[in-house]
């Protein structure tokens, strides 16, 4: 695990422990080059296991190259800049009227700028190392950083946690398991609609029109989104669409509160003083407020799936388009439900995309192979034709201001700056 002195690591460690039945883990190596951080993490991922009964062995490092030699899947959640950088990102698009997101629009932008050569340099190393694992990443923009782990010919999916939990949140309002649910969720990374909510798998019975009418205004909460956009849409939208549907009420609420990334720094320095505990063996309550819900179950389900030993038979993943949506590029990076296997994945069929999905999928999709080029090749001219290309952003005078504001922000992380 790259990036395992982070704080929601011990989330990741008790699903491994919980859920050994799907992925038997025999050794867990936590690379971080943060010593402090990941002693904290590495001491309480020990003894959650043991807590557990669970006979694997858990070990910490800082030498990314023996930390993933021989294995057989390594996952990468690193965030380059930490959360002073998301700070960053959160704020001065702000200066434009523009959302402030660690994930889209020009604070996702920036992460992808500092992202995407990192985690290249990772994954080459990785080869080296483990040239038959799979590589996992959770690491954020997911869609832009698989595209980039996949254009260079890695083994990699990419992994979000929308999916599951709206799995997990439709089943407990339905009243069924959430194995029960299958969603036909399509788009891209943090862009994505829920067009049916089946019962049973890929060919059951579509019961979104009922959990629409029986619970529509809860969900519509949840999302925080108006109840009537669910039914004009007819699906339910993930909940980085109110950034597009919302973004000027979004903007405002933004400019009145802390940042996020304040919120969760502070958080985690007090997740760290309780993992520096030594009488603490299992994951704390607070980490429930850290964010990412369930992905320790969507981790376990898709390793164990790519490795052979068990795992759902579908599961929601990014990978590569390979006309699963004709009107974008084969190697766009789409996130769908696809058959997950030793072999890799296979998107399942998506129904023809209604026009208001697809021009808005079409427009970020763009995008992002822009922001993908200037990740690779730097360059301000690169940067703002990203920021022009996005439909958060797209005015003239707002991308110029945005890319020197990026470029200023970031240039201790960017090679050609």
């Amino acid at each position: 695990m790259v990036g395992g002195g982070s704080t929601y690591t011990p989330e990741l460690v008790d699903g491994f422990a919980r859920l050994r039945d799907t992925l038997p883990v025999d050794e867990l190596v936590l690379v971080d080059p943060a010593a402090d951080r990941l002693e904290l993490v590495g001491g309480l991922a020990r003894r959650i296991l043991a807590r557990q009964g669970h006979p694997g062995r858990v070990v910490t490092t800082a030498d990314l190259d023996a930390g993933a030699d021989g294995a057989d899947a390594v996952l990468l959640q690193l965030r380059v800049g930490g959360q002073a950088a998301r700070h960053q990102d959160e704020t001065w698009p702000l200066e434009c009227g523009c959302v402030g997101q660690e994930t889209t629009g020009a604070g996702g932008l920036a992460k992808a700028l500092r992202t995407v050569p990192v985690v290249l340099d990772i994954a080459e190393r990785v080869r080296r190392a483990a040239p038959d694992a799979w590589i996992i990443d959770f690491t954020n923009p997911v869609g832009i950083v698989t595209r980039a782990l996949l254009r260079a010919g890695h083994r990699a999916v990419g992994l979000c946690n929308v999916a599951i939990g709206l799995q997990r949140r439709f089943a407990g309002l339905l009243g069924v398991a959430p194995a029960d649910v299958h969603l036909d969720h399509v788009g891209l990374n943090h862009l994505t609609w829920e067009t049916a909510v089946r019962l049973g798998g890929p060919e059951g019975e579509d019961v979104l029109p009922r959990l629409l009418a029986e619970h529509g205004d809860a969900v519509a909460a949840d999302l925080r989104l108006p109840r009537a956009l669910f039914d004009r849409l007819g699906a339910v939208p993930s909940y980085y669409l109110r950034y597009y549907y919302a973004h000027d009420e979004v903007v405002r609420e933004q400019r009145t509160r802390p940042s996020r990334a304040s919120e969760v720094a502070a958080l985690e320095a007090e997740l760290l003083e309780l993992y520096a505990d030594p009488a603490l063996d299992e994951k704390p309550g607070l980490l429930a407020g850290r964010g990412g819900a369930y992905y320790s179950e969507a981790a376990v389900d898709l390793a164990a799936a790519l490795l052979g030993g068990g795992g759902s038979p579908y599961q929601v993943v990014n990978t590569r388009n390979d006309g699963t949506l004709p009107f974008l590029p084969d190697d766009a990076v789409v996130e769908v439900q696809a058959a997950v296997g030793r072999r890799g994945v296979a998107p399942l069929p998506v129904p023809a995309l209604d026009p208001l999905f697809a021009g808005l999928t079409a427009a970020v999709s763009a995008y992002e192979d822009l922001a993908l080029d200037a990740a690779l090749r730097g360059g301000r001219d690169r940067v703002l034709r990203a920021l022009l290309a996005h439909p958060l952003v797209g005015q003239y005078a707002y991308a110029e201001r945005l890319a020197d504001l990026l470029v200023a922000h970031n240039t201790e992380h960017l090679a050609w700056a």
